[in-house]
This record gives structure tokens, sequence and C-alpha cells, in this order.
């Protein structure tokens, strides 16, 4: 059973999850902590539940999912993976932080590229790759089918989709990935998003205003 542990940080309320197996081994995607109480309480989680952080997964890179991708990667010597296809939105990062004044310590450059359909295991269980663009050209989901959740990023939310008028989005290209990336999985799926409330698969079919 993989346990989701949630945390909301930073100046744009980002969800950074943990997801922890049987093992005590944790992944950490997209650690948004920027401030110094955030990062404390990081990882002072970590300690105190005795996790072994394993891999350092990013959805996409804009610069509030990243925030913390330094801090993580030296802590706990694991490089971020992304897609192939964010590697600019990264290495312009700090520049689009700059616009909304907000200065952070650079991400470091990914350790390896995540490839749409690969699975990455995780004890007992496995995550596949997703990839779901137009919020950003290389955005990826993690989708857990025996435990039926998808970390999502910024592509569907509680009644809502990801914006698409930043550098490398596409209005249409986010509603295919949705439909035909997300939409084709079980009713029940919980959709953890990079933003606000969880929400399911099911409801979002039935209700999202952008998709109905």
């Amino acid at each position: 059973m993989i346990e989701i542990q949630q945390f909301t940080f930073g100046p744009l309320q980002e969800n950074t999850y943990l997801l922890i197996n049987g093992k005590r081994e944790c992944i950490i995607i997209d650690p948004g902590c920027y401030f110094q109480d955030e990062r404390k309480e990081l990882l002072q989680y970590i300690q105190t539940a005795g996790l072994n952080v394993i891999r350092l997964l990013n959805t996409h890179c804009h610069f509030d999912h990243i925030f913390g991708n330094k801090l993580v990667s030296e802590t706990y010597k694991v490089l971020p993976e992304i897609h192939e296809a964010e590697q600019g939105i990264l290495d312009r990062s700090q520049q689009a932080a700059a616009t909304y004044n907000i200065p952070f310590d650079p991400s470091p450059m990914p350790g390896r590229y995540l490839v749409a359909g690969e699975k990455i295991p995780f004890g007992e269980h496995e995550l596949e790759v997703l990839l779901t663009p137009g919020h950003s050209p290389g955005s990826v989901s993690f989708y857990c089918a025996d435990q039926l959740f998808v970390i999502g990023g910024d592509v569907l939310f509680y009644q809502s989709i990801g914006r698409t008028d930043l550098p490398g989005g596409n209005h249409a290209t986010l509603l295919r990935s949705i439909r035909d990336q997300l939409f084709v999985l079980p009713d029940d799926v919980r959709v953890f998003p990079g933003h606000g409330p969880a929400t399911s698969i099911g409801f979002e079919k039935k209700t999202n205003p952008f998709l109905v």
C-alpha cells in the first residue's frame, strides 16, 4: 500500500507529494518548499518518519514546482527526473520567477529524462508515466493502476484545468491530454493535482465546466 503525504508550500500554494511504500522508501514529487520553515517541515517529516528518499520526480518545471529541487537533491543525493520537453522550461525557470520577484536557488540539471509509458518501480507497486502536455510542453502525470491514483501536476484540477497562457502552453493540447490520457482511466481514480483539493476522474468527467 502506498501512503500519500501532501504538503502545500510556497507563495503559490503548490502541492508537494511524498509517496511512501511499505519499505519506508519515499519518492518526492514536485518539492515546492520555498520558505525556510517549509524546508524544515519537509526535512523533519522525512527524518521523523524514517524515510529513505529514493527518487525526485517533477511533473513539470514551472518554478513553483521546483523550489525545493536543490534542497532535496543535495540532502538525499537524488537528481530530478523530468520529461525532455521540459528542459527549456527548467533552463528559464529562474528568469520566469524573477518576473514575479520570487528568487530561488536553481534546480540541479536532471539526472535522467522520463519517457512516456515507462514504468517506475516502487516496492510492490509501479508508477506509469503519462505524457500530458498543454500546461507546459513536457508535463507528465504519474499513474498508479493498482492503487487507483494519479499525481497530475497542473493538468487537471477540481472543476478546473491548468492555465495555458504561459510559454509552451496550448489550450487545445491540454484538453486533448486530459481526454486521451486521464479520462480513459477508471472513474474512481483519485486525482492529486498541483494546486487545490483532490478530485476523481469520474467527478471531473461529469462536472468539469471546461470538459463537459
